[in-house]
């Protein structure tokens, strides 16, 4: 068996980085645990920077609140245990 490399990581969370926990995400469909646990930490970092940097065809979004919407797709988007490490770290 092949072992882990930075790559195999990296290609990991390329592919799965927008599934969604409930199952509802793209490539592939994948639901909760079937996510590779790398997608989900990444998942909800690639959101949070999304939502609170500018972007050329949105503003950023107050810390406040795009932690909030974080919080409000747990179980849908994100892994519960995710996000409640998430929080421990921005939340204090």
């Amino acid at each position: 068996m092949r072992g882990r490399t930075f790559l195999s990581i990296g290609a990991e969370i390329a592919l799965g980085h927008h599934e969604k926990w409930n199952g509802t995400g793209y490539p592939r469909g994948l639901k909760g645990k079937d996510i590779p646990l790398s997608a989900r930490i990444v998942a909800v970092a690639d959101v949070f920077d999304a939502l609170t940097s500018k972007r050329p065809y949105k503003e950023a979004w107050p810390r406040q609140e795009a932690i909030d919407w974080i919080k409000a797709r747990t179980d849908i988007d994100f892994d519960p245990e995710i996000v409640s490490a998430f929080l421990s770290v921005v939340e204090g």
